[in-house]
Formats: C-alpha cells, sequence, structure tokens
C-alpha cells in the first residue's frame, strides 16, 4: 500500500472526532463517571484507548490476512485495486455521513452490532473500573463497537493484503482519533458544543470525502493507463 493510506487514515481518524463524540462519548462520560475520585485520571484514560488500538490493530492483522487470500486471484482479477475502490467509497460515504448529507453509514453499523451483542456483556464484569489494567481491558472490548468510521478503514486494511500492513493501517487510524478520545475524556463539557458545530461537521466531512475521491482518481488513473490486465499486475 502507498504512504497515501497510512496518511489517509491517520486524518480520517483525526477529522472523525465529530463522529467519535457522537458514537464513543457517552462510552468515554461513563468511564469517566466509574474512576475513582481520588485518582488522577489520564493513566486510566491512556489505557483505555491504548486498548482500543490494541483492537484495531488485530481487526487490521485479520482483514489484511483476509485481503491476501484474495491477492491468490490477482492473475485473474486486479483483487487488490478493486478492493482500493471499495474502500474509496467506503470513505466517500463516511465522509457525506460525517458532513449530515447521507446516513448509509448507520446501517453498516447496525449490521455490526450482531457482534457487539456477543461482547457488550464481557464488558460488565470490568466494572468498576480500579485500576488502569481494567481500563485498558475494557478498551480491547469496546474497540469492537459497531463504527462506520471503523468499518470504512477496515476495508482500507483489507486492501493491503497483508497482515502487517492492515495492522499498521488500523493503527495509524486509531492514534488519528486518540486526540479527540483523550479530549473527550479530559475535557466532556469544554469541547462538546464547538465539535457539534454543523460548520465543522461539514468541513471534517467534505475533507474525508476527498479523500475518497482521490483514491478513486488513483484506481481509475492506474486502469487508464496500465489497462485491465496490466492493473493486476501494479500495486495500488
Amino acid at each position: 500500500m502507498s504512504e497515501f493510506s497510512f496518511i489517509a487514515v491517520f486524518f480520517v481518524g483525526l477529522l472523525g472526532g465529530v463522529h467519535c463524540l457522537g458514537m464513543c462519548g457517552s462510552i468515554v462520560g461513563i468511564l469517566t463517571t466509574q474512576l475513582p475520585q481520588d485518582r488522577v485520571r489520564w493513566p486510566f484514560h491512556l489505557a483505555y484507548n491504548g486498548g482500543r488500538l490494541a483492537s484495531y490493530a488485530v481487526a487490521g492483522a485479520l482483514a489484511g490476512t483476509l485481503g491476501q487470500a484474495g491477492m491468490l486471484l490477482r492473475d485473474q482479477v486486479p483483487v487488490q485495486h478493486l478492493l482500493f475502490a471499495l474502500s474509496s467509497l467506503m470513505l466517500i460515504a463516511l465522509g457525506l455521513y460525517l458532513a449530515g448529507i447521507w446516513g448509509v453509514v448507520r446501517r453498516i453499523e447496525q449490521v455490526g452490532g450482531i457482534l457487539w451483542r456477543r461482547i457488550q456483556p464481557l464488558t460488565r464484569g470490568l466494572f468498576p473500573i480500579a485500576t488502569p489494567i481494567r481500563a485498558f481491558l475494557l478498551g480491547t472490548l469496546w474497540g469492537w463497537l459497531p463504527c462506520g468510521l471503523v468499518y470504512s478503514v477496515l476495508v482500507t486494511a483489507l486492501a493491503s493484503g497483508h497482515a502487517q500492513s492492515g495492522a499498521l493501517i488500523m493503527l495509524a487510524f486509531g492514534l488519528g482519533t486518540l486526540p479527540n478520545l483523550l479530549a473527550i475524556g479530559l475535557f466532556w463539557d469544554s469541547i462538546k458544543r464547538h465539535v457539534q458545530a454543523p460548520r465543522v461537521r461539514m468541513a471534517a466531512g467534505l475533507l474525508v470525502t476527498g479523500f475518497g475521491v482521490y483514491g478513486l482518481f488513483k484506481v481509475g488513473y492506474t486502469f487508464y493507463v496500465h489497462g485491465w490486465a496490466g492493473a493486476c499486475h501494479v500495486a495500488a
């Protein structure tokens, strides 16, 4: 995968703060209220987010492994390019969702709820969150929360065609989300109104859409220059 993919998914995570506030804001709020009142909060938030990033990396490695299996067909069909085109379309859909224009990503999140219903009961045994270790374990479970933002980037991890690349892509995305979720945890009341402002949502959504459009342009240009058969042997 090109460096563009890693840079793009990092900024998708960063710009997705408007989505993180709605999806994870209440969860982080619950985490904050459960913390010991006589303890410093930031180690717990770092531990929680560390667990979340670990779960993203695992999911990315699994997606990359599936993509690698698909690469066995690369002499017949330019699978990697088609997957990369799909990931770009997902970014466009996500950007339009963040901007409040199109809500198809919500339907994708509902499908992911099937897995979450099996994982969610495991989180109950970790309360109260008395130690950072418990916060880390909680993060590894909450990392599987149905999220269109995560699913969109997982398609990019799938297109990478390698477990290590898939894990790194999801880690880059997770690092992009880190400033937002740390800010939500530590300064919830101060940032909520600003992040949810319509202009902020529109700007973030359009920027993410731009990444998707650029990705489609790259795929289209590859097919234009090398043709269908030639694209099978050209790295995305």
